[in-house]
């Protein structure tokens, strides 16, 4: 199943991802049409799905993603996790995590799989994330049944904002990723079970069509259960909460010399089986 957010009202993207159809109308109003509380109703809304075995593909409209917003707009709880893959360790000159190194991004900083990215300063950074939202509360969960407390995953990207990010003497990460626009989600929600393998998904980002980064989930130092074991066993996660699971190698901070990002900048970011989103630069300074 593959759930949008059009407009703020939740609907089914067809198998093809070429339309789609209101969720509320669809199931006679027993779901939707708000977002957010579909995740609460995770469960039930899959066993209603697979019963119904509507064809989208011919009943649904076509489907624009610009017109789409981010998957679940309005998490309780936004997880970011760093450094999780070992090239990206690496390339920032740090050690390999032996626990996730967590901090959060604000809802503010929310947007969908396309549009403008406006550039505040001239040391904006990429890096290409899958993010992962939860579907059914996970409280101290083991991590052999980590996956199925998890709704389904999308394509994210966390821009970050460098000076800002490491302006100490305690460095701003939180504050430095979560200007407006700065965490681009979508285009939809690709439920577990649509997914041959959640483990390993290749996942690229293209500026101008050059490929910055490439590499594979399965590279992942902490994996989604193991971040969700992680998180759970400090606080309760709850259907809707967004969790960004960490980008790979190739982010232009740390390049020699750096790269960021210019007006007029095209950013793309894919993952396998779950599309792309795409951001066109602008300045705002």
């Amino acid at each position: 199943m593959r759930i949008a957010n059009r407009a703020g009202r939740a609907v089914l993207v067809s198998a093809d991802s070429s339309s789609f159809a209101d969720l509320e109308q669809v199931s006679n109003g027993r779901f939707g049409p708000a977002v957010p509380e579909i995740y609460d109703r995770w469960d039930e809304l899959l066993e209603w799905f697979a019963a119904t075995g509507a064809d989208l593909s011919t009943t649904g409209e076509a489907l624009a993603p610009a017109d789409l917003g981010a998957p679940s707009p309005g998490p309780r709880q936004i997880f970011a996790i760093g450094l999780n893959y070992q090239d990206h360790a690496d390339e920032a000159g740090l050690p390999h995590p032996e626990v996730p190194p967590t901090f959060t991004k604000w809802v503010g900083s929310f947007a969908g799989p396309e549009g403008n990215l406006q550039l505040p300063t001239g040391t904006v950074d990429w890096e290409a994330e899958l993010v992962a939202v939860i579907g059914r509360r996970a409280d101290k969960v083991h991590v052999d049944n980590a996956w199925s407390h998890v709704a389904g995953v999308t394509v994210g990207q966390d821009y970050s904002e460098r000076t800002l990010q490491l302006t100490g003497p305690a460095p701003q990460f939180s504050l430095g990723k979560s200007f407006a626009g700065f965490s681009p989600q979508g285009p939809w929600l690709t439920s577990i079970d649509e997914l041959a393998n959640p483990d390993d998904l290749a996942i690229e980002c293209r500026i101008n069509g050059e490929v910055v980064q490439q590499s594979s989930t399965a590279r992942l130092i902490f994996s989604v259960p193991q971040i969700i074991a992680h998180l759970s066993s400090v606080l309760p996660l709850f259907p809707g909460d967004v969790i960004f699971t960490g980008t790979p190698a190739g982010v232009g901070g740390a390049r020699k010399p750096p790269r960021f990002l210019a007006a007029g900048d095209v950013v793309e970011t894919a993952i396998a089986g779950l599309g792309q989103i795409r951001q066109t630069c602008v300045t705002s300074y």
